[in-house]
């Protein structure tokens, strides 16, 4: 199951898959919402909603989309903590990973075995900013780009 970054959301619709002219991605992800396939986490759904576009509209539509934490997740949350306070990373770039979506959408990951999906690339020599490959390697979850999941799951966006 696969576990969707905001950048997943916003950027494809700024660029690759705009609501108004690629449609069928956004029904792509319903489908595969209802189908089990993937999701996403509250604190993503809160980025969205604090834009003014029709991707805000979209998501606040689709609350069931935006999974909120649970218990299991707690022990990873601290885990991913500890990880990032105990490595080479400025202090500026630990509280914004901290206090943004990455940090949970990493840990709720990895407490439901879950592959992120993300735009980010790892950069783990990066000190002013946590990407989110790297927490992803370092919790030991998988995460891959939106066109690999695309074409792992043989999505097929064709004119008719």
């Amino acid at each position: 199951m696969y576990l969707l970054d905001a950048n997943i959301f916003i950027q494809s619709n700024r660029a690759h898959y705009g609501l108004d002219f690629v449609p069928a991605f956004w029904d792509w992800l319903d489908d595969s919402y209802n189908a089990g396939l993937l999701k996403s986490i509250k604190k993503v759904g809160d980025e969205i909603s604090a834009g003014n576009d029709d991707l805000t509209t979209w998501a606040a539509n689709r609350p069931y989309l935006f999974a909120t934490l649970d218990s299991s997740c707690g022990p990873h949350l601290a885990k991913l903590s500890q990880w990032a306070t105990t490595h080479h990373f400025t202090q500026a770039a630990i509280n914004d990973f901290l206090s943004v979506a990455d940090y949970q959408l990493v840990a709720y990951a990895r407490a439901h075995n879950m592959t992120v999906v993300t735009m980010e690339k790892a950069d783990p020599k990066r000190k002013n900013k946590i990407k989110i490959p790297d927490a992803c390697v370092a919790m030991g979850v998988k995460w891959k780009g939106p066109f690999d999941m695309l074409r792992d799951e043989k999505a097929s966006f064709v004119l008719k």
